[in-house]
């Protein structure tokens, strides 16, 4: 087989792929914010965080109208975790923040509950948006894909 042909391991079931998703659903519902989960074996940076605002940037989640656009990280084979809110809702939020969110879904992780880490964790930043940045009916509008990015 052609090496860029491959099929890219799946990290998930598909049953906890589609409870990742409906988490992300359920949490953009009542918000105009957007959560993405970038996944990927190998972190090349030493530090997570630096990868995340790379994906970040990549991924033009900075052109959300609000800037509240939130990336969870995740790089398996290097226990590696980042969570990365944009300036919109960093604003709000301040540092610690981001601190106890990332120490909620690392006690997930120490367990090997990944799927359900990252679901909590969505859950947490959609009560969040919705109370920084509520849902309006008539200019709301998805912004960014709600699947689940997978990188190598």
């Amino acid at each position: 087989m052609i090496p860029f042909l491959k099929r890219k391991k799946k990290f998930f079931t598909e049953e906890e792929h589609q409870k990742i998703l409906q988490a992300i659903k359920h949490a953009e519902k009542d918000s105009s914010g957007e959560i993405r989960v970038f996944i990927e074996s190998k972190c090349s940076y030493v530090d997570a965080l630096d990868r995340a605002k790379e994906v970040f940037e990549k991924l033009n989640m900075q052109r959300t109208q609000e800037r509240n656009a939130v990336l969870i990280y995740v790089a398996v084979k290097h226990h590696q975790l980042a969570v990365l809110g944009d300036e919109g809702i960093h604003k709000k939020v301040g540092n610690e923040y981001w601190e106890k969110i990332m120490k909620r879904m690392e006690y997930h992780f120490e367990r090997k509950d990944y799927a359900e880490g990252i679901c909590q964790t969505i859950s947490e930043l959609g009560k969040d948006l919705q109370k920084y940045f509520p849902y309006h009916k008539y200019t709301d509008k998805n912004e960014l894909p709600d699947d689940i990015i997978s990188g190598s």
